[in-house]
């Protein structure tokens, strides 16, 4: 592969850059003709794709083993990740079951105590492949405890293979199923369990579209070719779920065809052979039934109540015309959960948790006392338990699990993490501020106390605005070492989120997508009029959908800030949905081929369209794994050979590329700290920081 010499950067060598080949490729959309020189790098299976990897990656960890206190910034990570951390438990059949990891190991263990007290290991997902990168994608045990299914993942793929355990013995006791996607596992009775998953797609599993979802069951004692379809075999969807109830009475079948709206419907497994009922025909709301009592149901849904409420209706005459409330929609958006006997709604006030507990007459008991202001999560469990359990967080307040006896309404500490993190040193406050159009929103700003705002405070500007997600305050050792070192992390809470509900969501979809790019934007000119940094020490992050934010707002405004970090990113919007699960993103989106302004649109904001030649553009680390079968890394690999081919000035433009990783899920304990330590060491050594503070 030839090599061209570009830019230099920091008092470096010029950096040496892959040659990336441009192609003929042509499409043409609306009469409007559109090149794509790159689209050979869609090719994932091609042996000229993985070259180009190899070469980029080589020219990227050149780059990074230069900076020199990359070492000293792993070294304290390696330092703080070093603690115990413990899942809350969960009880099934005679074993009382949880997650905990010693501290650096790759893969969290699951452990199991006896009435006595007795511990086990009874499954270790490290000793799952030896160089940590299969990872536990789900575990469901059947109603008595006495059977297990748990899926695994490889390399950070999407798809899954489920393997069923006697979970007293610990033997497995039949084949492995395989080629499972987007999926739960969950059991009826110890007969089998359910599972969805799509017919493999001809071409490459990794990028090759997937878009006709079933739900299957599969019965014990069978192989998996006997699998009974039970929904999606007539109705072509792209996502469907099921789920048995608690009390083992009925299946619940939820089916989109987009990441908003469902139908929803039910089955009544004491009958046999009786119909599928439907509930909800249509996908203009999210619709899920969170628990029911004989023949009366308790559904969540954002029917006719933007923030959500929770509905009851007798199943014998189910539609949405019979619901009647029984807890109202508030100003707040809801996320309710059931457990003990309780329903608990937990509301997102401002993005921080405000918790409410309710009897099933629909009787408010109390709102519980949460430690302070945050993200409390949990509150979940089986109607027979004396004893549930909640987590606290907030960005400078590691993940605190707490007990709680829902008759009481007492709270108690169960599991405080020993981090070696003077929470005390630092702040966490909230701003609203202004955004082009007017709209007010909020924002976290977190760092050390009595930090100086003289406009040079390295910055990480963090967010995702999308999917109806919710970025709420959580604590990150990465972030933790950041601040440390002097940093600045701020977290926005941009439309397109959750955090308001479906106004605000639908705020920042289809041709309101360019709301979520100016909140982005205002966010970071607040951040620069309030000196706490200024454009030479603003960083901007963000992963996923997140990752496009990254890649609009530099493309838009590249003078904004000194450094951006687009991870995982969709960054080619005439095109994504042509991959993977890619096509249901279209609520949030729309597709080039919907019309013709639709397709203007994207194209007006695609980062993989709107790299111009000659243009300064700030130092850029694009991160993404060759394994990510949900934004697939094709959409990393054109824009950065777009950047690269484009960029005046210094700035380098990097590539980091993980091999044998994904979109981020399972992803070993190793290869995140690496993947942090690498983030913030180019970030400050582009910022101009010659030597990282001492903590002590």
């Amino acid at each position: 592969m030839a090599i061209t010499s570009t830019v230099s950067s920091f008092g470096q060598n010029p950096i040496s850059y892959p040659q990336t080949k441009k192609g003929e490729t042509v499409d043409v959309y609306f009469d409007t003709k559109v090149n794509d020189p790159y689209r050979w790098l869609e090719d994932d299976r091609s042996a000229e794709t993985a070259t180009w990897v190899k070469a980029e990656n080589e020219v990227t960890y050149g780059y990074l083993n230069q900076i020199p206190y990359r070492d000293a910034i792993k070294n304290r990570m390696e330092k703080l990740w070093n603690y115990e951390k413990i899942g809350a438990p969960s009880k099934e059949g005679k074993y009382t079951y949880y997650s905990k990891n010693n501290g650096l190991q790759n893969q969290s263990v699951v452990y199991r105590k006896d009435a006595a007290g007795k511990e086990e290991v009874f499954l270790d997902p490290n000793t799952f492949s030896k160089d940590g990168t299969t990872s536990l994608g789900g575990l469901d045990f059947s109603k008595d405890g006495s059977k297990v299914a748990y899926a695994i993942s490889e390399g950070g793929s999407d798809w899954r293979k489920v393997i069923i355990m006697d979970a007293l013995s610990k033997k497995i006791i039949e084949d492995t199923l395989i080629d499972v996607k987007f999926s739960g596992l969950s059991w009826r009775g110890n007969e089998g369990f359910y599972y969805s998953s799509y017919e493999k797609p001809k071409g490459s599993e990794l990028s090759a579209k997937t878009d006709q979802h079933k739900l299957y069951f599969h019965k014990l004692g069978t192989s998996q070719k006997e699998d009974k379809v039970i929904f999606g075999a007539d109705q072509k969807r792209r996502y469907v779920g099921g789920y048995v109830t608690e009390d083992d009475n009925y299946l619940v079948i939820t089916a989109a065809t987009s990441t908003y709206g469902n139908e929803l419907y039910i089955k009544d497994l004491k009958k046999p052979n009786s119909a599928i009922v439907t509930i909800v025909d249509n996908f203009n709301s999210d619709n899920n039934i969170i628990d029911s009592e004989g023949t009366k149901l308790f559904i969540q849904t954002d029917l006719n109540a933007p923030n959500k409420r929770i509905v009851t209706v007798d199943l014998n005459n189910p539609k949405p015309a019979n619901w009647k409330d029984f807890i109202a929609e508030t100003e707040n958006v809801l996320s309710p959960s059931t457990g003990g006997g309780y329903i608990f709604a937990n509301y997102m006030k401002d993005a921080v948790s405000v918790v409410k507990q309710y009897d099933y007459n629909g009787k408010m008991l109390r709102e519980i006392k949460l430690p302070g202001l945050g993200t409390a999560g949990g509150f979940g469990g089986k109607k027979k338990d004396k004893t549930l359990y909640y987590s606290f967080t907030n960005y400078i307040t590691p993940g605190t699990i707490y007990s709680f006896e829902p008759k009481a309404g007492k709270s108690t500490v169960y599991q405080q993490p020993k981090v070696d993190f003077k929470s005390a040193e630092y702040e966490s406050k909230q701003v609203f501020y202004t955004s082009k159009d007017g709209t007010k929103v909020p924002m976290m700003i977190t760092h050390k106390k009595g930090v100086k705002l003289d406009g040079k405070n390295p910055t990480i500007l963090y967010a995702y605005g999308g999917f109806n997600v919710s970025l709420t305050p959580s604590f990150s050792i990465a972030n933790a070492v950041w601040m440390e070192n002097g940093g600045v992390y701020a977290v926005p809470n941009l439309r397109g989120g959750g955090e308001y509900g479906k106004k605000w969501h639908d705020a920042g979809t289809k041709m309101q997508k360019q709301n979520v790019f100016d909140d982005f934007i205002a966010a970071a000119e607040y951040l620069i009029a309030q000196k706490y940094t200024s454009s030479d020490f603003l960083a901007i992050r963000g992963g996923s959908n997140g990752g496009l934010l990254v890649g609009a707002t530099m493309t838009q405004r590249p003078e904004l800030m000194k450094v951006a970090l687009p991870a995982v990113g969709v960054m080619d919007m005439l095109r994504y949905h042509t991959f993977t699960a890619g096509a249901g993103w279209a609520y949030d989106y729309g597709t080039a081929q919907d019309n013709k302004e639709m397709f203007e649109y994207l194209k007006g904001y695609s980062p993989v369209h709107n790299v111009k030649k000659g243009t300064k553009y700030p130092a850029t680390m694009v991160t993404t794994g060759d394994h990510d079968d949900r934004v697939v890394p094709a959409h990393s690999f054109k824009f950065a050979a777009e950047l690269q081919e484009k960029q005046a000035g210094t700035n380098p433009v990097l590539i980091r590329i993980d091999v044998k990783a994904g979109h981020g899920a399972g992803k070993s304990v190793a290869a995140t700290i690496q993947e942090n330590v690498d983030i913030q060491a180019f970030t400050l050594y582009n910022m101009g920081v010659k030597s990282l503070p001492e903590v002590k």
